[in-house]
């Protein structure tokens, strides 16, 4: 695959947000050892000085804050006076019951892993649109492609991501500027143990307390930890579509996305159900 020819030009900046853990620090890291400037975001910056060793440059970000946004995107550009690259990977996983996920979490949910992302993009984009170039990657999952139990917000947040990506890709091809969505599969990060922590919260009683019970043990699983990717692999994948002169509109990548992605297309959707139910180990009646 060609890659850009950075040897005669200054270093691309890219901007990676939810870069204190797991896919996010690991992209970071990822970038800067292929010669990126990086700007590390995410809420807690204390827990990113350790990345300040490699080069990369933490800034405090929330991305449910309009004033962090604008702050970090002018920082940005302030200081390296470009933005090549943005990583939207800031995200968590709410799991739980339509009926019991109350509407505040729901909204929560979107306003983290959509509209921060569509957000931050709107105030990236007039940058690269100066410059005639850029790469816009979104880590969505294959939850954005498939769909599993109590499930219901976190697919709804990933699916519009997905959307949104397809929509974006279309609109900003004139100017020189590349979507990414990146799909991944299970990776060894917080956000299993997270999304666990949510269901039993919300539908580990009552009602849906079989099927909630059942999910946040298959979530928090030693068999699922061990069978995760690393999130090296993700970041390697990020690092490889950036740098490619045509990038792939998807990658899905980790442990399941592609078998799972694929039997979703395949199978008739009760046939899908009912493997999910077995492979998440909720009782079908």
């Amino acid at each position: 695959m060609s890659t850009r020819n950075k040897s005669a030009a200054p270093a691309e900046v890219a901007l990676v947000t939810g870069a204190s853990s797991g896919i996010g620090e690991a992209t970071a890291l990822e970038l800067a050892g292929a010669g990126f400037t990086v700007y590390a975001a995410a809420r807690r910056v204390d827990r990113m000085e350790h990345l300040r060793a490699a080069g990369i440059r933490p800034i405090a970000m929330d991305v449910t804050d309009e004033s962090s946004m604008l702050a970090g995107v002018e920082q940005v550009v302030s200081e390296s006076g470009r933005i090549d690259v943005l990583v939207n990977n800031a995200g968590y996983g709410s799991y739980g019951a339509l009926e019991d996920v109350p509407m505040a979490e729901a909204r929560r949910q979107f306003e983290v892993n959509v509209f921060g992302a569509a957000r931050l993009t709107q105030l990236v984009l007039p940058h690269m649109r100066a410059q005639r170039s850029g790469t816009i990657v979104n880590v969505t999952s294959m939850g954005g492609r498939i769909h599993t139990p109590l499930g219901a917000w976190y697919h709804a947040t990933k699916f519009a991501l997905e959307a949104i990506s397809d929509c974006l890709r279309l609109e900003v091809k004139p100017f020189g500027i590349d979507v990414v969505i990146i799909e991944p599969g299970g990776i060894k990060t917080e956000w299993s143990g997270i999304a666990a922590e949510k269901v039993r919260e919300v539908s580990g009683t009552g009602p849906y307390a079989p099927q909630g019970n059942a999910v946040a043990d298959s979530l928090a699983s030693e068999t699922n930890a061990n069978r995760s990717s690393e999130p090296t692999l993700i970041a390697r994948t990020i690092a490889r579509a950036v740098r490619a002169r045509k990038p792939r509109t998807r990658y899905a990548v980790g442990f399941g996305a592609k078998p799972m992605i694929f039997l979703h297309n395949v199978l008739p959707d009760r046939a899908f159900d009912s493997m999910m139910r077995r492979v998440t180990g909720v009782p079908s009646v």
